[in-house]
């Protein structure tokens, strides 16, 4: 079952990855940058510091740094444990993938870091400002979905490491969101 799933991720990492084309590479090699969401994270803070001040909006901040560094390294952890090879190292795809990156990067790639940190901030930033920003949480989940996606256009990830990358983001934001509220509540700030 497991040869199964790993062989249908194979393919529909194929039928993603080659959807690209060179007019579009520039364009998700942007999403994929990780300097390319600081505008996004300064309207963010921005938006929590106006609706919660500066103190909590400092708790806020550090929390997320805390959650990005767990699910950082909890990707690393995951990565030299189950050993999974990146699609450009994956002998069974030759010559099938379309690596828009000059390097593809280290050697194992379960699971997305890429993935796990824009869902966990997305959902962060969702439940903590949801009451005063509608919307904002449908731009924050579909940047985190355009990032993910990107991981797979430029032929670094397959859906199954960005999907796995995804839910462990939620699990972390669900979990430092719950400590946040947590703390708010009990420290008078």
């Amino acid at each position: 079952m497991w040869e199964e799933l790993i062989q249908y991720d194979k393919e529909l990492f194929l039928l993603l990855n080659n959807l690209g084309n060179p007019s579009w590479d520039a364009f998700w090699m942007f999403i994929t940058n990780k300097l390319s969401a600081i505008p996004l994270y300064i309207v963010l803070l921005f938006l929590t510091y106006k609706q919660f001040g500066i103190k909590k909006t400092v708790l806020f901040v550090v929390a997320v740094a805390l959650m990005i560094l767990v699910t950082d390294q909890l990707s690393n952890f995951f990565k030299y444990g189950v050993q999974r090879l990146r699609p450009c190292y994956d002998s069974d795809l030759d010559g099938l993938v379309r690596l828009v990156k000059k390097s593809c990067g280290g050697k194992f790639g379960y699971f997305s870091a890429h993935a796990a940190n824009n869902f966990a901030v997305a959902f962060f930033f969702t439940f903590l400002l949801r009451s005063k920003y509608r919307y904002l949480g449908i731009f924050l989940i579909f940047w985190a979905i355009l990032v993910s996606y990107s991981r797979i256009y430029i032929g670094v990830h397959f859906p199954l490491d960005v999907f796995s990358g995804a839910l462990i983001g939620l699990v972390f934001s669900w979990l430092f969101t719950k400590l946040v509220i947590f703390a708010v509540d009990k420290i008078p700030i």
